[in-house]
């Protein structure tokens, strides 16, 4: 069983592949939104998927 506060740690120490500018994690959406870049990039099964093809674009 994984540690919350260790995941999230993880997650918030990683940053966006398009602009190296920081992430917020949003554990609803179970995504990690890049402002700066205008994308939202999915965590899928824990795992965070970092292509900007696979990134929503905020509205």
């Amino acid at each position: 069983m994984s540690d919350p506060d260790h995941d999230r740690r993880m997650l918030e120490a990683l940053v966006c592949p398009q602009t190296r500018g920081p992430l917020t994690y949003d554990a609803d959406a179970q995504e990690l939104v890049s402002k700066s870049a205008g994308l939202a990039y999915p965590i899928r099964g824990g795992i965070p998927i970092m292509l900007a093809d696979e990134a929503r674009k905020l509205d």
